[in-house]
Order: C-alpha cells, then structure tokens, then sequence
C-alpha cells in the first residue's frame, strides 16, 4: 500500500506543468516590437523602393514599384562627370587608411596609459579624456588653416595624419578598459623571459586584444565612411570627392536634384557597411560584451 502511494505521488510530482496560455499582454508586446522594427527598417525599404521606380513615381507611390527599372542605376553610375567606383575608391582609401592609423595609434597610446610608468601619466591622461567633452567643431579652424599652410589641403593626407596621431580618444579609452582586464602575471613572465615594454606589448598585449581591436576597425570604417563634413573642408576637387560627397552631387538647390539615382547610389554605397556587419558581427559582440561598452 505505501509503494503504491509512493508511485503515485511520483508520478504526481513528474507531470508536466499545462502551458501558459498566450497572454494579452505577450501579444500586445510583441505587436509593439513588430511595429518599432518596421517603423526603423522602413526608410531604408523605401529608399530600396524608389531607386527601382521611374523618376514621376518616387514621391507618389510610397509602396512597391508599379514600374520596375534599373535605368536609375545606369543612370546614376556616371551621372557627376565620373564614375562613382572612384568615389568608392576614394571612400575605401581614407577608411582603411584610417582603420590602420586608430589601430597603430590608439594601440600603443593604450598600452602606455594602462602597463607603463612615466612623468605626468595622470595629468596627460586627464587632458587627454577632457579632449572627449570638446566638440569637433572647435578645431575645425586651426587645423583648416595648419594644413592649408603645409599644402595639404584638396589632398587625403588631412584626413589620415591625425589617424595616426591617436586623436580619437574614445577608441584609446575602450582600449586602455580592456588592458586594465588582462593579469599583470603575463607581463611578469614575458619580462622574466627577457622582454621589454615592446615586447610584452607585441608578444602578450596585442594577440589578447582582438575584441578591441575588432571593435575599433568596424567603428573607424563606419563613421570615416559615412563621414562628410570633413571631407568637405578638405577635398575640393570632384575626382577626389568621396562617397557621401558624390550622393550630394545628386542634389541641386534650383530643384533639379536626381532622386532617382542618388536612391540607387545610396543602396550601392551601404553594401560596405553591410558585408562589415554581416562578416564580423560575433567579432563585434565579442568585442562589445568584453570592453565595457555594456
């Protein structure tokens, strides 16, 4: 009589709990999700939309096209006097270039702040973050005017040499955070075996600084391609222009803008950015997830 009474509250305890059922308040969120994810993603669906309609149809039929076309796309290629691969040449260019220098010189910058010992350490690193509160607009003058009075100005070197300067502090910063993570116990014994500061750096540092360096690469090639301010200032010539300064060619103040092929152009010009994200997304989450940006 017990062992029946014992199997039966087993069999009791073992049963499995009745599902939930799909509460108003799950469905009301996730209606709420749905709704924010296709207000975000719409504007880049219209603008895929418009590039693929005739020109009287773009701001008349906010849906799919009545009439498909790739004229625009042909049109688009060579409408501003060149063809707009050299506008993504020009992009490619100052990007990498500028990928390289953040990840030379932030680097280094990172390591003396986070393992070295020198005069002053605290005072510099205290103007140095103080330099994240000052607006780009500030220096946009006296450096105008430096690289006007070296020549450099309607050239790519105003855009690279500060790269390799370690001026953007927020990518050193993030850097500094990660190497303050790693023991010290590696740098004991990589000194034990002979290394200096160069060497610990090189040998120990940098391999353990992937996530950052990842974050710091997609990041730089993000905004330097999609920056246009700057390029403005310092790139006059239209064979040099990069790829936000060609879309604005598109554009003309008496009303004889071509929306059509700027569309078009546009949705060429985000394919970087999307193989970016697309090929190194684990390398950004891993990177994210281990250098506070939490």
């Amino acid at each position: 009589m017990t062992t029946t009474r014992t199997e039966a509250l087993i069999t009791v305890g073992t049963k499995k709990k009745p599902k939930t059922p799909w509460s108003m308040r799950k469905l009301i969120a996730h209606l709420l999700i749905v709704a924010a994810g296709i207000a975000m993603i719409y504007p880049l669906l219209w603008m895929v939309s418009s590039s693929l309609k005739p020109a009287g149809e773009i701001f008349t039929n906010a849906g799919l096209p009545m009439t498909w076309t790739l004229q625009n796309y042909v049109d688009g290629w060579n409408a501003i006097g060149f063809p707009f691969l050299l506008f993504v040449g020009n992009s490619a260019l100052v990007a990498l270039g500028s990928v390289l220098g953040n990840l030379l010189s932030c680097t280094l910058a990172a390591y003396a702040f986070a393992r070295l010992e020198f005069r002053f350490k605290r005072t510099m690193f205290a103007a140095m973050m103080a330099t994240l509160m000052l607006p780009f607009q500030v220096i946009l003058v006296p450096q105008y005017i430096l690289f006007n009075n070296l020549g450099l100005v309607d050239s790519f070197w105003p855009l690279l040499i500060p790269k390799f300067l370690a001026v953007d502090t927020f990518f050193i910063f993030l850097m500094i955070q990660f190497i303050r993570g790693l023991p010290r116990s590696l740098d004991d014994a990589a000194s034990i075996d002979g290394c200096g500061p160069f060497g610990v750096f090189w040998r120990i540092i940098l391999p353990l600084m992937r996530p950052a360096l990842a974050v710091t690469a997609a990041f730089t090639f993000i905004w330097t391609w999609n920056d246009f301010l700057t390029p403005l200032l310092y790139l006059p010539s239209r064979e040099k222009f990069t790829v936000p300064l060609a879309l604005n060619a598109f554009l003309d103040s008496e009303g004889a803008s071509q929306w059509g092929p700027m569309f078009a152009m546009s949705c060429l010009s985000l394919l970087p950015v999307f193989l970016l994200f697309l090929f190194a997304q684990r390398h950004l989450v891993n990177g994210i997830a281990t250098t506070g940006l939490k």
